[in-house]
């Protein structure tokens, strides 16, 4: 190893009762205390190969500051070589005699958005389909994972070529191969579209990606092909779906740039299949992106575009969807009146359902989410001022959850991890755990990432409340899930 970061310690430092006891109650004081002591590291190696600051080391040294986070937990297990077992966790990637293998030259973790540039046409959308798909289905999930994960742009460079979403669709070039596609199999195609994003929408974490991304490519042969006008406008419309559901998938599994080419993916053929409304409900899923990695005024503009595009043929339950992520992105902005504004709104296109007209894709969009969503922001507010909002968050997310139970999946399990952060920051220990307990039932029951990020978000609650043992067992169970 270099002078920067450690080798793995020697073996009889990790044999040292005062070690191991140290590594198993997370007492990071005595851990570093004990490495510079018995393993010869300095403060400064130590900072560096678990990349913290010395004066984070220093400061955990001398008991002025806890480590509290999941994330840095693992940090030190990887910078110090520390066996994950030690520290409660699974086996760490470098243990794995596979770590060391290498991705192949020819796929790039770092792609340019294959989209940039390219005409919005029909045939467009079918190469770019038949290129993504092509370039996951022959890797395996470990290469997939570490070439694909890149993360996603922002800003000018992904806002500005999604302009031609609102132009008409450019005419492009036309297959002379005469396509046999027929109404019955298209409806095929629909319902198998239909049955996948019900299966991310409950479970989540990508089980299916593969089974996706291979419809995906067999309906992008299909538009090689000369198909009849009505059904070609409909397989562009299954494409979207496939398209859509796979970006989601894939940003529940970790992959922020795949997930974002796919989305791309997903609007242009909506675009290309005139479906104009999910179209933006594409674009809502775009800024939900944008607001989980921090970027509230690129959501804002995303859903400004959803709407400006969906104006004429979204129902109560679109733009009801559309305002909820509109006051999303005012409250990372902090803009209060607004996210209130905005939310009123939401509230009030939800009131104005009367039938049961729109797609089955908005279908999951109701009071529940409306509430659950609403939870969630005023969770985010509690965190800056916990006697103003956290109350009120709480009594949203309970409501949710008074309509959705475990059968929702990933939502339920989200509602859970929200309300035991609310029960923390409202100082109560009795009902943070016990609601903590019930938010590791639920995440058991999902694979998705965004679920375990969030219940890593949860850790921190459960570290410095003493050695009382109710929180230390929730705590054992939130770290026994993550490390898995």
């Amino acid at each position: 190893m270099d002078a920067i970061t450690p080798g793995s310690p020697e073996v009889e430092l990790l044999e040292r009762e005062d070690v191991r006891r140290a590594l198993s109650e997370h007492d990071f004081a005595a851990v570093f205390s004990l490495f510079k002591k018995y393993g010869g590291l300095s403060q400064n190696r130590i900072a560096s190969a678990c990349r913290l600051t010395p004066g984070k080391v220093s400061a955990v040294i001398g008991g002025r500051q806890q480590v509290t986070s999941f994330e840095v937990v693992c940090r030190i297990a990887d910078g110090l070589r520390i066996p994950g077992h030690l520290l409660g966790l699974a086996p760490r990637p470098w243990e794995s005699p596979s770590a060391q293998e290498q991705v192949p030259t020819q796929i790039r973790a770092e792609q340019k958005p294959e989209a940039d540039g390219i005409p919005w046409r029909g045939d467009t959308a079918v190469d770019l389909a038949a290129d993504l798909t092509r370039s996951d289905l022959v890797m395996d999930r470990r290469a997939a994972t570490r070439a694909l994960a890149g993360a996603a742009i922002t800003g000018a460079a992904l806002l500005d070529p999604l302009e031609g979403w609102l132009q008409p669709v450019a005419d492009g070039v036309r297959s002379h191969r005469r396509g046999r596609i027929g109404i019955r199999e298209i409806e095929e195609l629909e319902s198998t579209a239909r049955a996948f994003r019900a299966w991310d929408h409950r479970y989540g974490g990508g089980l299916r990606r593969k089974a996706v991304l291979g419809q995906l490519s067999e309906v992008a042969a299909c538009l090689k092909e000369h198909q009849a006008s009505r059904v070609e406008q409909r397989l562009y419309q299954v494409m979207a779906q496939l398209a859509g559901t796979a970006a989601t998938m894939a940003w529940d599994t970790g992959l922020q740039r795949r997930a974002q080419d796919y989305y791309l993916l997903a609007l242009r053929a909506s675009h290309a299949g005139g479906d104009m409304l999910f179209g933006a409900n594409v674009l809502a899923g775009m800024a939900r992106q944008m607001l989980y990695r921090d970027q509230p005024q690129d959501a804002l503009e995303l859903v400004r575009l959803a709407q400006d595009g969906a104006r004429h043929v979204a129902g109560p339950k679109a733009r009801a969807m559309l305002h909820t992520r509109e006051a999303w992105a005012y409250a990372a902005m902090g803009r209060i009146a607004a996210f209130q504004r905005a939310t009123a709104q939401a509230t009030e296109a939800l009131h104005d359902i009367q039938d049961d007209e729109e797609p089955y894709w908005i279908g999951y969009f109701d009071e529940a989410e409306l509430a659950g969503t609403t939870g969630g922001r005023l969770l985010e507010l509690a965190r800056q001022e916990p006697k103003r909002y956290a109350e009120t968050a709480a009594h949203e997310i309970r409501h949710a959850l008074s309509f959705r139970g475990p059968e929702a999946g990933r939502s339920h399990a989200l509602d859970r991890i929200g309300l035991a952060q609310c029960h923390f920051l409202l100082g109560d220990l009795t009902g943070a755990v016990a609601e903590t307990h019930l938010a590791v039932d639920a995440a058991r029951a999902t694979r998705s990432s965004r679920v375990r990020a969030q219940l890593g978000e949860l850790y921190p609650y459960t570290v410095g409340h003493g050695a009382a043992r109710p929180v230390r067992e929730a705590r054992d169970r939130i770290r026994d899930l993550l490390s898995a």
